[in-house]
């Protein structure tokens, strides 16, 4: 368990409430359009019924990319870096917000966590030492590295569910790595011990 008090216990508490309001918005959703029948109305309708649900699930989308904004940066960055980070990340999302829209400082402060996530991973993946986890065990890291990538490549699916063949592609490597990581997190233990008996057959 992180310890109570810590960065990451707040963090974690806060992802999971986030998680969770955002996945009883889209249950609801769903069930609301099969009983009252939304699919029968009038194109307009639907579009407002869309845009009206968009509305409601936009603010917890948005605090779910800025938690990410925080929790991958603070695996390679000590404490200090990370707040110039976070201030500069910050600075340049709100600049292109402006400018172009607040869809684009979103997307940019996505596409900045997906590009330091792959770094966490890779380096993960080859066993570094000079990132920050609360836990240590190579299979856990790996698994904490992997289910942070499909978190964010799961929010940068909804920007892109209007294009097919990229949704589908997004989903399934949102799927693939997060059922992956926590498997290497909740059984770690028995991938390392299968390893090792599958090494000594």
């Amino acid at each position: 368990m992180k310890k109570k008090g810590s960065l990451d216990f707040y963090l974690v508490l806060a992802t999971v409430a986030v998680l969770f309001v955002i996945s009883s918005i889209c249950i609801y959703g769903m069930f609301y359009f099969k009983l009252a029948q939304i699919q029968h109305l009038a194109p307009a309708e639907k579009l407002a019924y869309m845009n009206r649900m968009n509305s409601v699930i936009a603010p917890f989308v948005i605090a779910l990319i800025l938690l990410l904004g925080i929790c991958v940066p603070k695996r390679l960055l000590p404490a200090g870096w990370l707040n110039r980070f976070a201030v500069l990340l910050a600075a340049l999302a709100g600049g292109v917000s402006l400018w172009f829209g607040v869809r684009a400082g979103l997307v940019l402060v996505l596409a900045a966590s997906l590009m330091l996530q792959l770094v966490v991973l890779a380096l993960a993946v080859g066993g570094s030492q000079v990132l920050h986890f609360e836990k240590s065990g190579y299979w856990v890291r790996l698994g904490s590295s992997l289910i942070h990538l499909g978190m964010i490549l799961f929010v940068l699916d909804l920007f892109f569910y209007q294009h097919h063949s990229l949704h589908l592609i997004l989903f399934w490597v949102t799927t693939g790595a997060v059922v992956l990581g926590m498997f290497f997190c909740f059984y770690s233990q028995s991938v390392v011990q299968l390893i090792s008996s599958t090494r000594r057959d």
